[in-house]
C-alpha cells in the first residue's frame, strides 16, 4: 500500500530552520526574548490584549480554569465530543465535567443544553471550537453573563478562525469570553512542534499565568540575569513547569506570517471538499454558520448510517488515503467511569459523530489533483447508501 496522500503536514520550510537557528546560535534557549516577542506578536495577530506562551494547550487550558477560580468540587460545564485534554484539564483542577451534547453539523457546543447542564456547583464553562468552526459566541456569552460564569475558550484548533461581532469579523482569540486557549501541535494550522498560548484582556488573569507556567516564580529567570543586584526569587504560588522554549518561539513567529496564506488555502480546499461531495446524499457536511468563519483545520464528514466507518476509512487508507475517525467522546474512554463526570441529558448527538465521523486529508500544500482524488474515491466507496 503506498500512502500518497498525507492526512495532515506541517507547513515549514527554511524560515523556520533559520529562525531555530538564530535561536540556539544566541545562548538563550529556554523561556526568553524569543518568547516574549511571540506573545506580543501573536496578541497582535488575533487582537488581544495580553498573551502567555506555555508548553501545550493542555497546559493553557488548566492554567485558564486555576486561573478563573475553578478547583475542587467545582463543576465545569463543557463538551465530551473533543480531545479528552479538554476534559481532563477540568480533573486537574480536581473538577467535575458535566458535558452537554452538542451540534449536529457545527460539532458544537448546543447552547440551548447549558440551562439544564448548570448547577450551584457551576464554575465555569468551557467551550470548544471544535476543529476550528467558532462556537455560537454570542449565545455562550449571554448565558455566562447571566450566570456571572467565566467562559473559557478552547480554541487549540482555531487559529485564524473568526467570528462576527457587532457587524464586525473579529479573530478567535480576542478573547470574547475571558480567555482563549492554543495549540502549536504539528496537526494546528500554525505549529511550533508543540506548545500552547493563553489569551485574555484582563492584565490580572494574564498575570497569574505567568506565575503559575514557571513554578510559581515571584520573579522570572530574564529579569534575574538582567539585574544589575543580586535577586532572591521566592515561590509563594504552587506553580508548574509550563514554559515554552526560545526555540519553539521562535519557529511561532515564523508560522505566524505564514498564516493568512494557510488560512485563504485551507478555506479554498474547504470549499473545493464542500463543492465536491454536496451531491452525494451518504455523506453529510459540515455548517459554517452565517456568523462563523472557520480556518478549517480539520475537515470531517459524517456518514450516513447505512455505512461502516471503519470499513470505508480502510478502503481508502487502501488507495493511499489516510483518514481519521469522528471527533473522540471523553465520557466513553475508560478513564472516565462513572463518578467521574456527568452529563445533562443525552449525549447521542456526540456519540453519533464519533460512530460516524470521519476526517479527511487537508493541509495548505495539498494539491488539487491529490484532493479530486480523495473526493472520488469517498464517492465511489458511500455510493452503493445513496
Amino acid at each position: 500500500m503506498k500512502r500518497a496522500i498525507p492526512f495532515a503536514r506541517p507547513s515549514l520550510g527554511e524560515p523556520e530552520v533559520e529562525a531555530a537557528r538564530r535561536a540556539i546560535l544566541s545562548g538563550w534557549v529556554s523561556q526568553g526574548p524569543e518568547v516574549a516577542a511571540f506573545e506580543r506578536e501573536f496578541a497582535a495577530a488575533v487582537g488581544a490584549e495580553f498573551a502567555c506562551a506555555v508548553s501545550s494547550a493542555t497546559a493553557a487550558l488548566h492554567l485558564a480554569l486555576l486561573a478563573v477560580g475553578v478547583g475542587p468540587a467545582d463543576e465545569v460545564i463543557t463538551v465530551s465530543h473533543s480531545f479528552i485534554a479538554t476534559a481532563n484539564a477540568v480533573r486537574y483542577c480536581g473538577a467535575l465535567p458535566v458535558f452537554v451534547d452538542v451540534e449536529p453539523d457545527t460539532y458544537n457546543i448546543d447552547p440551548n443544553q447549558l440551562e439544564a447542564a448548570a448547577g450551584p456547583r457551576t464554575r465555569a464553562i468551557l467551550c470548544v471550537h471544535q476543529l476550528g468552526m467558532p462556537c455560537d459566541l454570542a449565545a455562550l456569552g449571554a448565558f455566562a453573563r447571566r450566570r456571572s460564569l467565566p467562559l473559557v475558550e478552547d480554541a487549540a484548533c482555531a487559529i485564524g478562525s473568526e467570528i462576527q461581532v457587532g457587524g464586525a469579523w473579529a479573530r478567535i482569540g480576542r478573547p470574547h469570553g475571558d480567555v482563549a486557549c492554543f495549540s502549536f501541535h504539528p496537526r494546528k494550522v500554525l505549529t511550533t512542534g508543540d506548545g500552547g498560548m493563553l489569551t485574555t484582556g484582563s492584565a490580572e488573569l494574564d498575570a497569574g499565568f505567568r506565575r503559575l507556567r514557571q513554578h510559581g516564580m515571584s520573579v522570572p529567570d530574564t529579569v534575574r540575569h538582567a539585574a544589575p543586584q543580586v535577586i532572591f526569587e521566592s515561590y509563594d504560588t504552587f506553580g508548574f513547569n509550563y514554559r515554552m522554549t526560545d526555540i519553539q518561539a521562535a519557529v511561532g513567529r515564523e508560522q505566524l506570517k505564514r498564516l493568512p496564506a494557510i488560512i485563504a488555502r485551507r478555506r479554498a480546499l474547504a470549499a473545493r471538499y464542500r463543492e465536491g461531495l454536496l451531491g452525494c446524499g451518504a455523506i453529510h457536511l459540515p455548517a459554517e454558520r452565517d456568523f462563523a468563519r472557520s480556518n478549517w483545520q480539520t475537515y470531517a464528514v459524517v456518514l450516513d448510517k447505512r455505512l461502516d466507518q471503519r470499513m470505508v476509512m480502510q478502503r481508502l487508507l487502501d488507495r493511499g488515503i489516510p483518514t481519521r475517525r469522528g471527533v473522540m467522546c471523553a465520557h466513553r474512554e475508560p478513564s472516565y467511569p462513572d463518578g467521574t463526570w456527568r452529563a445533562a441529558g443525552t449525549l447521542a448527538t456526540s456519540e453519533a459523530i464519533q460512530d460516524h465521523g470521519v476526517a479527511l486529508p487537508l493541509y495548505a500544500e495539498m494539491t488539487d489533483a491529490d484532493q479530486d482524488a480523495v473526493m472520488a474515491a469517498l464517492r465511489e466507496i458511500c455510493s452503493g447508501a445513496d
